[in-house]
């Protein structure tokens, strides 16, 4: 199991946002977080790369007890994920390749030629090979969330955590985003995804945690999935 989660509560600043959190992630899965803004789905996916404390229960990310995580331990925790944002955060006066460089130097990669090396294929994986030399401001939004996905993947993470990975592209864009992020639980990745679109859950299923009234539950109807 990559992620096991036993009934704890999700605070901030003293408020309850989620309450008895059940939640499992293990290897190949495609999980969805949804529910309306504010109910709890980004502070879920903060817990799990230990940017929020918790309370109660039991809480295990690639076998590290989150409750007994020092915080100079939690960067090392972090280079095991992949973590994607919506607004991308990719470095402006930096070219694509000088991006991703800078990601592998700050996690260790020593030797130049191994980290061009693993730049060439994580490229290639979101097929943006003809980008490498490009600077952000010259892709388009869906282009530069294709490189948000390579950073993710630069240090072959075994989870990738995506918040709200498509909420700044229009919906073509999106789904060809969302197709990229299935075909990674391919090779054994695990992806969870916070989205507001449930259109993606039919055209690309997965398992489905609903968030709302303070709570986080497994959906098991179709036909919610479907609405």
């Amino acid at each position: 199991m990559l992620i096991d989660i036993k009934g704890i509560d999700i605070c901030i600043n003293d408020r309850k946002i989620l309450g008895n959190v059940h939640f499992r992630v293990d290897k190949n899965e495609f999980i969805y977080i949804i529910g309306r803004v504010g109910s709890g789905k980004s502070s879920l996916l903060k817990t799990l790369y230990a940017e929020l404390d918790f309370e109660g229960g039991e809480a295990r990310v690639l076998d590290t007890d989150l409750s007994k995580l020092r915080t100079k331990h939690i960067p090392e925790l972090r280079r095991q994920l992949g973590i994607i944002f919506q607004d991308f955060t990719l470095l402006q006066h930096r070219t694509i390749s000088q991006n991703l460089d800078f990601v592998l130097k700050a996690t260790g990669w020593k030797q130049r030629s191994e980290r061009e090396q693993r730049i060439k294929e994580v490229l290639e994986q979101v097929e943006m090979s003809a980008y490498q030399h490009h600077y952000p401001h010259e892709l388009s939004g869906g282009e530069q969330q294709r490189i948000a996905i390579a950073r993710a993947l630069l240090n072959k993470p075994q989870i990738i955590l995506a918040d709200e990975p498509t909420g700044n592209l229009d919906n073509e864009t999106g789904e060809r985003i969302v197709r990229l992020l299935r075909s990674l639980t391919e090779s054994g990745t695990a992806v969870v995804m916070v989205t507001h679109n449930r259109q993606y859950l039919s055209r690309f299923p997965g398992i489905v945690y609903h968030c709302a009234n303070g709570e986080i539950h497994e959906v098991k109807d179709q036909t919610f999935v479907k609405a």
